[in-house]
């Protein structure tokens, strides 16, 4: 089949271009796919106060469990695509875009309700304050509503980018954020809407981006040209895709359930820890975007290069991937310790907020090296299709999070700082037991 000139081979030419060609709309993508995050938490911020963003910050763990059960098989999805692709077999790509299609319509669907129906009892399991309870509860049914919507999008845009096109999401994604912000002004600050206000703008604003990136799809990618026999139900691609996805949900959802743990140490400091807990988070959820792209780059290099068994291939691409992520981590560890005022005070303007927002964005920038260690080797091992290492990574973080935050913020001299050191003592740990399983894998498949 001839491919577009926005699908991207990379089983031929140079590693640390094809990683770079591919990763740049990735980041760019993703930098904006944080900006519905980032915008609600500035403007509500900003116009309402910091109780509204302690409100939607109380959900964070929880709205991420249940996008990380949808975002794991969709992800195990776009693996085996890649796979197909680099293979070269035509009719099994278009096999995955349908059967994975059936999957991530249903999943979020079932998943979605359940959330929906269980949001309270939930949120008192996380000990939520109950001043910013009711409002917690609001924004977090809205956001259940989203997650077929989300879904959607990440669905397309895994399967486009399995095939090498990293380009065209980005294109409805940012039209989509520039909707968002422009609505969340709307609703929050002009109809007076409040949190409300917020979810409702990002949920019509991740509608917006998944039908347009589906409709592009459909009418330009010629793999997603099916036709009937494409549509057929395909056990050993759902097989293929759960072996994979499945682990990977576990694993996105067992750190989830162990954030929703630290959530509840974090909530037992009150709306001010609250608040600068929600501000580094969200600032930290930039820092992960580049090595996140970094990873789902070297996961679609190395599925592809896997699938045309270019074995060789595949170290180079791991040495390549740590090159590039040396140079960011160092560039993002000076801008912390020299700006982490500035950043802190986009958020807010209480001055208590801002104080603790910097020195805690100082005590984890200390560990960035140990996350990008994370996430390039979960990049490559996904790529082979390694469901182990998914769960192995999973279930250190848990334990991670689930004991040090209690041990370091229980000792008076550390107290609340803790709960930023527990963050990166948990990377130290999972970024050490993912090198370990780099090196068992790469000598079990000789690469």
């Amino acid at each position: 089949m001839r491919s577009t000139d926005k699908m991207l081979n990379m089983t031929e030419g140079s590693p640390v271009r094809l990683l770079i060609l591919f990763s740049i709309p990735m980041m760019i993508g993703n930098l904006f796919q944080q900006l519905y995050n980032l915008a609600d938490s500035i403007i509500v911020g900003q116009m309402i106060g910091s109780h509204a963003l302690a409100a939607i910050g109380a959900t964070n763990s929880a709205c991420f469990f249940f996008f990380a059960i949808c975002n794991g098989i969709g992800s195990g999805g776009g693996v085996i695509t890649a796979q197909c692709f680099g293979e070269g077999d035509t009719s099994q790509v278009k096999s995955c875009i349908a059967n994975v299609g059936y999957i991530m319509t249903a999943l979020p669907i079932v998943v979605g309700a359940a959330a929906f129906a269980f949001a309270h009892p939930l949120l008192v399991l996380l000990q939520t304050p109950t001043d910013i309870f009711d409002s917690a509860l609001s924004y977090f049914r809205i956001m259940c509503v989203g997650l077929l919507f989300v879904s959607i999008y990440n669905y397309v845009s895994s399967m486009l980018r399995a095939l090498g096109d990293s380009r065209s999401p980005l294109y409805f994604l940012i039209f989509s954020c520039l909707l968002n912000i422009f609505l969340d002004i709307l609703f929050v600050k002009y109809l007076d809407m409040g949190v409300d206000g917020a979810g409702i703008a990002t949920v019509i604003s991740q509608l917006v981006s998944g039908a347009l990136c589906l409709v592009y799809a459909i009418k330009k990618n010629p793999f997603f040209h099916l036709r009937r026999n494409d549509f057929s139900y395909n056990g050993e691609i759902v097989v293929r895709s759960m072996r994979i996805g499945i682990p990977l949900s576990l694993q996105f959802s067992m750190i989830a359930i162990s954030c929703m743990a630290m959530q509840c140490v974090v909530n037992a400091f009150g709306a001010v820890a609250i608040a600068a807990f929600t501000a580094t988070s969200r600032i930290e959820q930039l820092v992960h975007l580049p090595y996140q792209t970094l990873s789902a780059s070297l996961s679609t290099y190395t599925a592809q290069n896997y699938g045309a068994k270019k074995m060789h291939r595949l170290s180079k691409g791991y040495k390549s991937a740590n090159f590039i992520m040396l140079g960011f981590t160092l560039f993002i560890f000076l801008v912390m310790q020299i700006f982490g005022r500035s950043i802190s005070a986009m958020f807010v303007n209480d001055f208590d907020v801002i104080e603790m927002g910097v020195k805690a964005l100082r005590i984890t920038s200390l560990f960035y090296i140990f996350l990008g260690m994370i996430y390039l080797v979960r990049g490559i091992l996904n790529g082979v299709g390694d469901a182990f290492f998914s769960l192995l990574n999973g279930f250190v973080e848990v334990i991670g999070r689930f004991t040090v935050p209690f041990f370091l913020t229980a000792i008076p001299a550390i107290n609340v700082w803790g709960l930023w050191w527990a963050s990166g003592i948990v990377w130290f740990f999972s970024g050490i037991t993912a090198w370990m399983r780099y090196r068992g894998c790469k000598k079990k498949l000789k690469f």
